[in-house]
């Protein structure tokens, strides 16, 4: 008998604010929480490729196929970040962002390797968000765009925290050759492969 190859599926979405990066439970904590499966009906197996936390929004990607989860999860491939920190960003700040900074992870001091940091000269064209930020009487806000190559938990956020500059939004726009570019909230697109 010849077994037969399994087609894998691939989908890119875009995540909202307020969605956790994972398919729901039965555990009953989680029962207020909103989960992955209510923007499609997404087939058996799938699964997200890397997170973002559930205050984070942007691209994700999800397969069936795990080898294609663990290279896309490798620092091989590049994913960019536009964060809205809070205040009006200094040149030191990107350097130290750039260079790399210490940040807490697993209870444990960790370096964040260098990576490329610069200030968007304006505001990014990103849909609005549902849950409203803060606006301009409480101070300045600067855009800038992140790009690493590794994803510690809530990475990001604890890097422009660190430079004492917290992020008030946090956006993924791209993985590997892979861009947001139009799509929308909650939009979900199935793609032929990723590479």
């Amino acid at each position: 008998m010849i077994k037969q190859k399994s087609i894998h599926r691939h989908f890119i979405i875009y995540k909202p604010y307020g969605v956790l990066s994972q398919f729901g439970s039965n555990d009953s904590k989680q029962q207020s929480k909103k989960f992955l499966g209510l923007l499609h009906d997404f087939p058996e197996g799938i699964m997200p490729i890397g997170r973002l936390d559930e205050k984070s929004e942007g691209l994700l990607l999800l397969t069936t196929d795990g080898k294609m989860s663990d290279f896309v999860n490798s620092q091989k491939v590049e994913k960019e970040y536009y964060a809205l920190v809070n205040g009006a960003i200094t040149s030191e700040a990107i350097t130290q962002l750039s260079k790399g900074v210490e940040i807490g992870f697993d209870g444990r001091k960790y370096q964040t390797k260098p990576c490329k940091v610069f200030k968007l000269d304006a505001a990014p064209n990103l849909p609005e968000r549902s849950k409203k930020i803060r606006d301009a009487r409480h101070g300045p806000t600067s855009w800038i765009s992140i790009t690493l190559n590794e994803g510690k938990f809530r990475q990001v956020r604890k890097m422009t925290s660190a430079v004492g500059f917290p992020t008030l939004r946090l956006v993924r726009v791209r993985v590997g050759d892979i861009h947001l570019n139009t799509m929308q909230v909650g939009d979900v697109v199935e793609v032929f492969g990723f590479l």
